[in-house]
């Protein structure tokens, strides 16, 4: 197998995924927000539940699921309110944080805590619930990807998207717990959290607006 014929394909995937991975969006609040508030090890725990979630958008890809959606659009409007909801209850919860009664930074910094397993699920259910990874998937396997590429290279190429992905988010991981940056936020814990909260929510309505108000409007 000449392995050189499919490295413009890789190169381009690769680029795309750079692009896709650093723009702001449900995993990077997610992430930002497990940093801050529970510090480097559930944050990093989160970061590999997202880049693990990665595998489930490769399989549908691979699977040929696209074809589906594009017959049975509901389907896809069925994940994006999902998605959305599921956004949106995190927000919920993330606004509801009270002020702890605790003065000193370090204390605040410990009063609250995840466990591993939660951390890695809701890393792993906000991108596989992610419409927009839905999409970025479906358009890399369909339009870049071509339909002789052996099946082995397609799964070569979700195994390095995967690994990217959690690689990304580790690496942002361990730049937001440092407790430099934790302490800018430590007196205020509360507020940062409220804030991300806000911006799940807001993100969950972007995403139902920009998919769902053409139709809307155009029932008017």
């Amino acid at each position: 197998m000449d392995l050189t014929k499919y490295a413009l394909e890789f190169a381009t995937i690769a680029i795309a995924h750079i692009f896709a991975v650093a723009s702001p969006g449900p995993d990077f609040a997610i992430v930002m927000k497990h940093s801050i508030q529970y510090g480097k090890r559930a944050a990093l725990i989160t970061s590999v539940g997202v880049g693990t979630a990665i595998f489930i958008h490769v399989a549908y890809a691979l699977a040929g699921i696209g074809l589906i959606i594009n017959a049975t659009p509901w389907l896809y409007d069925v994940l994006i309110v999902i998605a959305s909801l599921f956004l949106i209850n995190i927000g919920l919860s993330a606004i509801r944080s009270k002020a702890h009664l605790q003065t000193n930074s370090e204390s605040q910094m410990k009063v609250t805590s995840i466990s591993d397993k939660k951390a890695f699920a809701l890393g792993f259910m906000t991108n596989g619930l992610n419409p927009k990874a839905t999409l970025f998937f479906l358009s890399l396997f369909t339009v870049v990807v071509s339909l002789e590429t052996p099946l082995i290279i397609k799964g070569a190429y979700g195994v390095y998207l995967a690994i990217a992905t959690t690689a990304w988010f580790c690496c942002l991981s361990l730049v937001l717990s440092k407790e430099s940056v934790r302490k800018l936020f430590s007196k205020n814990a509360y507020l940062f959290d409220r804030v991300m909260g806000w911006v799940l929510i807001l993100l969950a309505i972007n995403i139902l607006i920009s998919e769902f108000g053409s139709r809307i409007i155009g029932l008017f």
